[in-house]
């Protein structure tokens, strides 16, 4: 499943070397692990750990935008239920990423329609859409791997398309809708690549566990702690190892009466969990009281989150929540099995 438009020949990298991240002992490079045969359907902690080399950022408009690499890497895409492998190209170079985020708030922004497009000289090397993704120490961004012509300064156009399908909420209100564009400086080179440290884990590749998130110049798509989501804490249930925070929420912002709201996340990391589908029943003393699909919506205080107005939500009222469509954002290593099988899960309000 490939969308990258070739331009360029002659790119030097291989599959013989990955990146890891900063602050750990070891530096090498090595051949990429193999995937393992027996992976969990959950969130596992990967083969490899991965950093990467901080490059550029500025701002437009609503939007700040941050740009890095490392070494090129497999990842996962995912349409409907079905994932698929993008493996290491003989030609990729490096596995170029974008974060988008919020510059007042900081919080990132998910289903952004981002595409790259990169120079040298002014000379067209390369362009793609790239991928919605999910990474344990980075959380969501946006990314792909990309052949380059070797050492050189690159400029990077980053085109944003602005939030597709999502509402938004308070502060965020009529925000985040117009596209725009960016130029960010890329100076990549064979040797600065190399220095970017590695770290082999297959001795604890598979446990349930996660890699802990980086420490960051630019914020990391990570979900508040449910403590201090705004609102009633009804309930944290699991479905596909995804844990779905629920709160009860009266405030004006979100129209009249009780507004249930979904924070989807990952465990361990709470990494946001966007672009899925989730429904959701209210039934008290037997009768139904609401039944319809939760929409996805960004608000400063919930982040991306799904939500619908109940009408209320009583003590004994019982809640399911029906995921119809699993995150589609491709994954990489360590949550390509998770958030994919998801089932409803039903719990009473105490």
């Amino acid at each position: 499943m490939r969308r990258r438009t070739f331009l360029a020949a002659g790119a030097s990298a291989t599959a013989a070397g990955l990146a890891g991240c900063a602050g750990l002992l070891e530096t090498q490079t090595a051949g990429v692990p193999p995937v393992l045969s027996d992976r969990p359907a959950a969130v596992y902690y990967p083969t490899h750990v991965e950093g990467m080399q901080m490059e550029d950022m500025t701002m437009s408009g609503d939007y700040a935008v941050g740009l890095m690499y490392s070494y090129p890497h497999r990842f996962w895409t995912v349409s409907a239920t079905e994932t698929e492998l993008v493996d290491i190209e003989s030609d990729d170079a490096v596995h170029l990423m974008v974060a988008v985020w919020d510059p007042e708030t900081k919080v990132v922004l998910p289903d952004a329609g981002v595409s790259i497009e990169v120079t040298k000289d002014g000379e067209l090397v390369t362009e793609e859409t790239i991928y919605a993704m999910l990474s344990q120490p980075m959380g969501f961004h946006y990314g792909a791997n990309f052949p380059l012509e070797g050492t050189a300064s690159y400029d990077v156009e980053v085109s944003i398309g602005g939030l597709s399908g999502v509402e938004t909420t308070g502060a965020f209100e009529g925000k985040f809708g117009e596209s725009t564009s960016v130029t960010l400086d890329l100076s990549y080179s064979e040797g600065e690549k190399e220095q970017i440290m590695y770290k082999n884990t297959e001795d604890r590749a598979g446990a349930l566990e996660a890699v802990p998130p980086m420490e960051m110049q630019m914020p990391l798509g990570v979900a508040p702690a449910q403590a201090d989501l705004p609102g009633r804490a009804l309930d944290a249930p699991k479905s596909g190892d995804a844990v779905l925070a629920t709160q009860a929420i009266d405030a004006d912002r979100f129209g009249d009466g009780t507004y249930l709201a979904v924070s989807a996340r990952s465990p361990y990391n709470r990494m946001v969990l966007p672009s899925m589908g989730l429904a959701a029943t209210v039934t008290r003393d037997g009768e139904t009281v609401f039944d319809g699909d939760l929409t996805p919506t960004f608000d400063p205080e919930l982040h991306h989150h799904y939500g619908a107005s109940v009408g209320t939500i009583e003590s004994g009222d019982e809640v399911t929540l029906r995921p119809t469509i699993p995150p589609q954002a491709a994954r990489h290593e360590g949550y390509e099995t998770a958030f994919i099988d998801m089932s409803e899960t039903t719990f009473t309000v105490a």
